[in-house]
C-alpha cells in the first residue's frame, strides 16, 4: 500500500514520556522503530535514554525530510524550517549534543554568556527569579526553539533552563557561529530567525496575559501549544501538559484554582477532555473549538 503511514508512540516515565512521529513507509525507517523497542527491552536505564534519544532524532528526522502530506502547508514548511536548520548547524558548526532528563537544569540565571542551545527533542521551561524572590515562570520551550538568546544582551544568562521530560539539545558557541556566518551567512539568518521568533512569541504572550479574560488565557494556552505541537509535525488533538496547574497559573498571571476552574469549563463544554486520573493528558476533539471558545470568552467580558 503506498500511502501506508506508521504512526508510533511510546510511551515510558523514565525514558521518553511520549514520542509520536509519522514515517514515510520505507524499510530503513522500520528498522529504527524496531532498533528502538529492542533498546527499550534490552539495555539499561541510562544507555536506554541515550538510545532512544538516538531514536527519535532519526525518526523526527525522516519525517521532517518527507512530511505528512496531510499536514497543512504551514506545517509542512514549520518541519522543513526545522530539519534546514539543524542540516546547517551540523554542517559548519561543531555541536555538542546533550541529553537531559524531566528536572535537569540545562543552565542557571547569572551563568556567563558564550553559547546558544537548540532543542532537537522534547520541552523545556524557562524561569526567571523576580525581584520579591518569586520564581516566575516566562517560557516553555519545543523542538526547533533556541535557549540564550537573552544572555546576548549583557553577557549573562537571564534565566534557569530547565527540561521538562527527557529531552535533548545540540550546544553551539556563540563565537564560533559568529565566525561561521562570515563564510555562510545562512547562519547568522537562522539566528536573526529565531531571535525574530522569540520576540513574537513574547508578544503574543504579553497580549494574552494583558487582554484576555481568565477562562480564555486557559483556553488561549492550550490552543498555543497544541498548534505548536501540530507545527512541528506532531499531533494537536492530545497533549501532556508537562507543568503543573500552579506552574501555568504563575505563567498566565492567575491563580492555581482559576486555572482549574477553566480547565474544568472547557471540561463541561467538551472542548477539552481528561485522559486518565493524573490529569495531564488532554485529548482536544476540535482544535478549533478551543479558538471559538475564546472568542465567545471575549466577546462575553465586553457585554
Amino acid at each position: 500500500m503506498t500511502s501506508v503511514k506508521w504512526r508510533v508512540r511510546i510511551a515510558y516515565s523514565a525514558v521518553l514520556p511520549t514520542i509520536h512521529t509519522t514515517l514515510p513507509n520505507e524499510p530503513a525507517h522500520c528498522s529504527v522503530v524496531v532498533d528502538a523497542f529492542l533498546a527499550f527491552l534490552l539495555t539499561g536505564t541510562q544507555e536506554r535514554n541515550v538510545v532512544m534519544i538516538e531514536a527519535l532524532s532519526q525518526l523526527e528526522q525522516g519525517a521532517a525530510r518527507r512530511p505528512d502530506p496531510a499536514l497543512p502547508s504551514a506545517e509542512r514548511q514549520e518541519v522543513h524550517r526545522i530539519a534546514a536548520t539543524l542540516e546547517l548547524l551540523a554542517k559548519h558548526l561543531h555541536c555538542t549534543r546533550r541529553v537531559l532528563h524531566a528536572g535537569d537544569v540545562l543552565y542557571h540565571a547569572g551563568k556567563p554568556f558564550g553559547q546558544l542551545h537548540v532543542v532537537t527533542a522534547g520541552m523545556f521551561k524557562l524561569v526567571q527569579l523576580a525581584a520579591d524572590g518569586r520564581e516566575q515562570l516566562v517560557g516553555v520551550k519545543f523542538r526547533g526553539d533556541w535557549l540564550g538568546l537573552d544572555g546576548m544582551a549583557d553577557g549573562k544568562k537571564a534565566c534557569d533552563a530547565v527540561a521538562l521530560d527527557t529531552s535533548e539539545v545540540w550546544t553551539i558557541g556563540y563565537r564560533a557561529l559568529l565566525e561561521a556566518a562570515a563564510d555562510e551567512p545562512a547562519l547568522l539568518g537562522a539566528l536573526h530567525a529565531a531571535m525574530g521568533r522569540e520576540i513574537y512569541g513574547e508578544r503574543e504572550w504579553l497580549m494574552s496575559v494583558c487582554s484576555l479574560p481568565t477562562e480564555a488565557r486557559v483556553a488561549d494556552f492550550l490552543l498555543w501549544w497544541a498548534q505548536t505541537q501540530e507545527a512541528r509535525g506532531l499531533r494537536g488533538d492530545q497533549i501532556c501538559l508537562r507543568l503543573s496547574r500552579a506552574e501555568i497559573g504563575n505563567y498566565l498571571g492567575m491563580t492555581l484554582e482559576s486555572v482549574s476552574r477553566g480547565l474544568s469549563r472547557l471540561r463541561r463544554e467538551h472542548v477539552i477532555a481528561f485522559i486518565g486520573k493524573g490529569r495531564h493528558d488532554l485529548h482536544i476533539p476540535d482544535v478549533a473549538a478551543l479558538s471559538a471558545f475564546v472568542q465567545r470568552r471575549v466577546a462575553t467580558d465586553l457585554h
